[in-house]
């Protein structure tokens, strides 16, 4: 679900924010849900009639019964993200903070509900694509709500021309969200697959504790950066309204996270049980990585405001390389500290990622903030 939701809009999603005028700004919505809706149906095929093929290349025969949620998982997830930057647009933050409280409140909720009633992974994959979904309806029901005379003028000949004027969004976002997303979860499945013991379970408790908050401050924050950006990089400003961003969110997230890496060892125990203690040994590992991503993550779309969707692409590639390679050199290597290779990879590549980041703005800043990202 992870992997593939990033993609199912084609990356349209990103490119809603970018035009001056709100008719293209919803066309291109339009686009993004139809497209999230036929990649969904393009998913359920192989998921329909080939699911123990699928379960055994993954590692887990045992996903069986449970690969019916994946295109389920991903219809939802997407269109939520389609609608989610076009509340962005309109400056609807407080309707999507709403959303993200029902995300997790009813995602988490649903996982320990059925946990406590039957444990299975049933729970954890359900209440995941619950997560991808929940807010959905309140965010459509904005959009007809509030934009009926936008709605009415939608015509397919403009649709048409705004896909061939924003093609390169499918053609490197795409494979850049690819390359990002399988970059963090091909090495969860390298690990659960190759790793002595129950390794996987404690890496991914740990991303989930230290990325779940963090993950929803860092994506409010994005929306919000998109949506201004644009007229930043018209004005000239948009390096320094990059810096201020970073600067930011380093403020918010060093004490939290830092406190989080040294109390999880003692606190873990008491929480989740004294079987979990390596999860919490763990957190700490993951707090530079987790910070290094929390500040770059946010202020990474500025790449595609600047037009940079190859090198975007690029360095994406990079740390998918860099992060996949590094744990299955641990895998036959060191295995007692993949978890923790994996950590120090997760850290170099932000670390670059920012440097990359600093770069493009101020080059754009130079050439008068005019390049075309389209």
């Amino acid at each position: 679900m992870g992997i593939f939701t990033v993609i199912a809009c084609l990356r349209f999603n990103l490119a809603i924010s970018l035009p001056s005028d709100d008719e293209d700004g919803l066309s291109l919505t339009a686009v993004s849900l139809v497209s999230g809706l036929f990649f969904s149906i393009l998913l359920s095929v192989p998921v329909a009639f080939y699911p123990r093929e699928i379960s055994v290349l993954i590692g887990r025969p045992s996903f069986e019964p449970y690969l019916w949620m994946v295109p389920f998982g991903v219809f939802l997830a997407s269109n939520y993200t389609a609608l989610q930057y076009w509340s962005a647009r309109k400056r609807r933050f407080g309707l999507i903070t709403r959303t993200k409280f029902s995300q997790a409140i009813g995602g988490a909720g649903s996982q320990l509900v059925a946990g406590a009633f039957h444990a299975s992974p049933f729970g954890l994959i359900f209440g995941h694509m619950l997560f991808g979904g929940l807010g959905l309806f309140g965010l459509l029901r904005a959009v007809f709500k509030n934009e009926p005379n936008l709605i009415n003028k939608l015509r397919f000949r403009r649709i048409g021309a705004l896909i061939v004027a924003y093609k390169r969004f499918p053609l490197y976002s795409v494979p850049e969200a690819l390359f990002n997303t399988a970059g963090i979860q091909v090495p969860v499945l390298v690990v659960a697959a190759y790793a002595v013991g129950p390794e996987a379970g404690y890496l991914m408790l740990a991303m989930r504790v230290l990325g779940l908050p963090m993950g929803l401050i860092g994506r409010s924050v994005s929306q919000v950066f998109l949506a201004e950006a644009p007229q930043k990089q018209r004005d000239g400003e948009l390096s320094r309204f990059t810096r201020k961003a970073t600067i930011a969110l380093a403020k918010i997230g060093f004490f939290p996270l830092i406190t989080a890496g040294v109390l999880s060892p003692y606190l873990f125990p008491y929480i989740f049980g004294v079987e979990w203690t390596r999860a919490g040994d763990l957190v700490l590992w993951m707090v530079p990585w987790f910070l290094m991503q929390f500040i770059t993550a946010p202020v990474s779309v500025v790449l595609h405001v600047t037009g940079d969707l190859a090198a975007a692409m690029y360095l994406q590639f990079f740390g998918f390389v860099l992060r996949v390679a590094s744990v299955v050199f641990a895998v036959f290597f060191v295995s007692d500290f993949v978890v923790e290779v994996y950590a120090i990879s997760g850290f170099a590549f932000y670390c670059v990622y920012l440097c990359v980041i600093y770069a493009a703005v101020k080059k754009n800043d130079r050439l008068g903030g005019a390049r075309d990202y389209r």
